[in-house]
């Protein structure tokens, strides 16, 4: 075993190149936001759609465009509004005259990368087509099913702070996204960076230095990295946790917590810690990769009582509370 780590370690500082060049190429265009250029990556990476929440203006949409822009991939920006329809999405059926025949018009999803902006501004029924699309990476029309290209992911990104003209997003939707990233303002340096440039008038363009291939290629040697079982228990202690605080010396989250987190949540724990490993150039996860993800992986996975609501407390202080609490391996 040894000897296959360190064959793997070599494997990765090959493979894991890219990540540094994509970074760099990104960091042209977003000044700071570092964790959320990582983020983005360990989705990519580990082939799951990512949820970026922020008040407005603080490049969620910029830092997507961004990401595809590294990428030799085509890319689709869907403006989600209160009357956009299923079919504006995955496409429809068009009855052609000449032919007396229907023929398919794609929609906008058959892309790589596609940009659900404000996706909470859209009703149930159009979130609903997303649905296929993300779990099931294909999508029908009329009676035919077509696949997705790959890669394909979705990033979208939502407004916390309008509750006018949004619909919340449905729990199952909510956990077809492995990650749910929430950004913050940016340092005192990196604002005045910003204002600079936008006075100045530069907005660089961050140039292509990827193909599909190479994210399929580095997504293989992901799910090859390294786990041990012991790893595993944790994971799987940390999401038992969300569902019985009381097994975990954790009762007093009993009446706060009305649903914890599903397999999905375990799933995506496993792969986003992978995938935060690779980024940080090991053949092998440790605990921290595990804490690392864990509050993006989580957050979006634990229901809150009213209760806790009225208490004013947020699936982050429970998710810190049990990251104390489970035994760290």
């Amino acid at each position: 075993m040894v000897t296959d780590i360190r064959e793997l370690n070599e494997r990765i500082q090959r493979d894991s190149a890219f990540v540094d060049l994509v970074t760099m190429e990104m960091d042209k265009v977003i000044i700071g936001q570092r964790y959320m250029v990582e983020r983005l990556l360990i989705g990519l990476l580990a082939n799951g759609h990512i949820l970026l929440e922020g008040v407005p203006g603080l490049a969620k949409t910029l830092a997507i465009k961004s990401l595809a822009g590294t990428i030799h991939a085509d890319f689709s920006r869907i403006q989600f509004t209160p009357d956009l329809l299923p079919a504006d999405l995955v496409g429809t059926l068009i009855y052609n005259q000449k032919k007396e025949d229907f023929t398919i018009r794609k929609g906008p999803i058959f892309a790589n990368f596609i940009l659900a902006d404000e996706i909470n501004r859209a009703p149930a029924k159009v979130q609903s087509a997303l649905l296929e699309a993300m779990q099931e990476r294909q999508v029908t029309i009329g009676d035919e099913t077509y696949m997705l290209p790959n890669p394909f992911l979705v990033l979208a990104t939502q407004n916390p702070v309008e509750q006018e003209g949004t619909y919340p997003l449905p729990e199952a939707q909510v956990d077809r996204f492995m990650l749910k990233v929430v950004i913050g303002y940016p340092q005192k340096e990196d604002e005045k960076k910003i204002i600079r440039q936008n006075v100045l008038g530069e907005f660089p363009k961050p140039s292509p230095v990827m193909h599909p291939e190479d994210i399929i290629k580095a997504r293989q040697v992901v799910r090859e990295v390294y786990m041990d079982e012991k790893i595993e228990n944790y994971i799987v202690d940390i999401v038992f946790a969300s569902r019985f605080p009381e097994q975990y010396k954790l009762a007093k989250f009993k009446n706060l917590i009305s649903f914890g987190g599903s397999p999905r949540a375990s799933i995506n724990l496993a792969l986003a810690s992978k995938a935060y490993a690779f980024i940080k150039r090991r053949g092998y996860v440790i605990p921290e990769d595990v804490r690392a993800v864990c509050n993006d992986v989580m957050r979006h996975r634990i229901g809150l009582t009213y209760e806790a609501e009225a208490e004013n407390i947020t699936s982050e202080e429970i998710i810190a509370e049990i990251l104390n609490t489970v035994e760290v391996p």
